[in-house]
């Protein structure tokens, strides 16, 4: 979740960072700092906030320097405050340290440190990192690092700088993403890309156990025991203007407005002359051996797996199962090696996920990532790799990226159907032509959105509400419920439509909002029922559903119309809407819509 940048080289290591580190704030933080070298001494400031307030403090001080690390933290241990921010130093001011993850050990490590005489001035667990490398330091940075790492349990991405060391940065990672730009005259480090894309698009991506040392003009690459190792460069294909808002107010509506073409490049990426092709990551022999999928994943990419479990029982007639990502450790889960183990994550970074995908690895599972991040951890750790097309996504609250996950999960069923026989080239070809048509039907959807802004202006001052839909609809409730939660704070739940009379219909009141969705002709007439009797009880109904939809017209207080699709594609279609109401009623309520509070983009701690 926090951001980590460190720059050497020609230019101004401070302004650099902090430009950097603004391009990390979608990651989600509660305060900054930053560390230079300047005359053979470290300086560090650091301010609780945004990272407006650490550069207001910044004005007026001389921070000139070629080398320097900062970063933005979000609170794991210690309250957000100006002494528990990043970086942390030593005693002596002669080494400093930012750390993105969690030093399980830290307790234990703390205690030899303040017995061995080392004062704490913070909460953190990151603080113990910055005094053990002095307790270890014997005159070799690289040497320290490996001695500290090998002492650490838990999650970690480091960035260090020693003042008697003033040309070179060195960094490691386990579990937390860590890449380097590779500059001319200049290098630099990062959490993630978008920090450093003004600057250069060649880059490393650091495995787990790597430890780095960065000079202006060199990178060296080196195991946990400190051998040389060789990383293939990365060129990333996407650049900088792709990562900023294009003239959109907020990154999310743009990322909403990107949908249409995302989901058309998704599906060019394995539609080849007519044909689905998923032969790159499952032979036709894994297929036959294959009898049970497992889908793992958290927030909206469960979500999306909800879809996917829906889309492959339904089309392929495969034994799909969902599970919480952060659960599926801990539930023993019957996996072997006829189990397909899918791992969905939009940042390939998702550090339970990333744990669930290892646990299924040692079952003995084919282990198949959905993600969006070339090179991310997840796509190194599975089998096989399936990446969405969605571009980058800056907005903490996901939609582009859902979208794509979903898309993919369609095509998947559609191909595994065919493989086992179920659809002959006649019915895939009319499910492909099907697909192709959600591009444009989406583009007609965001241009029509005047009623959504006055649902919006309806909901953004009420407490609570309610999405109900039934089978795959219910999942597409579940998603947008969440999208409500995350950026507005309105209280939502989504219910399974059927299960409101039993128990949490007594919750509703005149003036409760309930937003419906009711896309399956073969569960519409029981959705309707179910509707009427929220409607009895006064509850202010929003429905989506198709515009033939009569019976869901009228009993609505708005309806909201989607164009007419096969059912298993129309919850591409509903969620668009939903995305929509909750980014106008957040809005509304003049809430930071990009980064809403307590979120980060890609939560890299258990």
């Amino acid at each position: 979740m926090c951001g980590i940048v460190g720059y050497i080289g020609k230019g101004d290591a401070k302004n650099v960072v902090l430009q950097g580190l603004e391009k990390l704030e979608y990651r989600g933080y509660d305060s900054a700092g930053i560390a230079v070298i300047k005359d053979s001494k470290i300086i560090v400031e650091k301010k609780k906030g945004r990272l407006k307030n650490l550069e207001s403090h910044l004005e007026g001080l001389d921070l000139s320097s070629h080398i320097g690390i900062g970063h933005t933290r979000w609170a794991t241990h210690g309250e957000p405050s100006d002494r528990n921010s990043h970086p942390h130093y030593s005693e002596d001011l002669s080494i400093a340290v930012v750390h993105n993850g969690i030093i399980e050990n830290y307790s234990s490590l703390k205690e030899e440190l303040v017995e061995k005489g080392y004062h704490f001035t913070s909460d953190t667990d990151t603080e113990v990192v910055a005094h053990l490398l002095h307790s270890v330091f014997k005159g070799n940075l690289l040497e320290a690092l490996k001695e500290t790492i090998s002492r650490l349990r838990g999650s970690f991405a480091l960035g260090v700088i020693h003042k008697d060391f003033p040309n070179e940065i060195v960094c490691t990672r386990k579990d937390s993403p860590l890449v380097i730009g590779i500059g001319e005259n200049e290098n630099l480090i990062a959490s993630d890309i978008p920090a450093i894309l003004k600057y250069t698009k060649d880059v490393y991506f650091l495995e787990d156990g790597d430890i780095a040392k960065l000079t202006e003009n060199s990178i060296q690459i080196f195991d946990k025991n400190l051998s040389p190792v060789e990383r293939e460069i990365k060129f990333i294909e996407w650049d900088y203007e792709q990562a900023t808002k294009g003239g959109y107010p907020h990154f999310m509506i743009k990322e909403i407005f990107e949908q249409p073409k995302s989901i058309e490049e998704t599906l060019n990426r394995r539609i080849h002359d007519g044909k689905i092709d998923f032969s790159d990551v499952l032979s036709d022999d894994e297929i036959k051996k294959f009898n049970m999928i497992h889908i793992v994943a958290c927030g909206t990419a469960y979500h999306a797996g909800l879809q996917g479990q829906y889309a492959l029982r339904s089309i392929s007639r495969t034994n799909a199962l969902v599970e919480i990502a952060s659960e599926y450790r801990y539930m023993n889960p019957f996996v072997d090696e006829n189990t397909l183990a899918i791992f969905v994550s939009q940042s390939g970074e998702t550090l339970d996920t990333l744990a669930a995908l290892k646990e299924a690895k040692a079952r003995g599972a084919k282990t198949l990532a959905i993600t969006n991040v070339v090179g991310s951890t997840i796509s190194r750790e599975a089998h096989s790799t399936i990446y969405t097309m969605a571009g980058p996504e800056i907005a903490v609250a996901s939609t582009k990226a859902y979208t794509t996950q979903v898309i993919i999960f369609q095509l998947l069923s559609i191909y595994l159907a065919e493989k086992k026989g179920l659809l002959n080239n006649e019915e895939v070809n009319r499910l492909i032509k099907s697909l192709y048509t959600i591009p444009s039907k989406v583009q007609n959807e965001l241009q029509n959105t005047d009623l959504l802004k006055s649902v919006a202006n309806f909901m953004k001052d009420k407490s609570s509400g309610f999405y109900i839909g039934r089978g795959v609809d219910f999942a597409t409730a579940l998603e947008g419920s969440l999208k409500m939660k995350e950026i507005t704070y309105i209280h939502t739940e989504a219910f399974a439509a059927g299960e409101l009379k039993h128990g949490s219909i007594a919750l509703i009141e005149p003036g409760t909002p309930v937003i419906v969705v009711a896309t399956q002709s073969n569960l519409l007439e029981k959705t309707v029922s179910n509707m009427k009797e929220l409607k009895a009880r006064g509850a202010h109904i929003t429905t989506i559903a198709r515009r033939s939809c009569k019976e869901a017209i009228e009993a609505s207080d708005e309806f909201i119309g989607i164009d007419d699709i096969d059912d298993v594609f129309s919850v591409l279609l509903a969620i668009i809407p939903l995305q929509l109401l909750s980014y106008f009623t957040s809005v509304e309520k003049g809430i930071d819509v990009d980064k809403p509070r307590n979120l980060a983009k890609s939560v890299t701690v258990e």
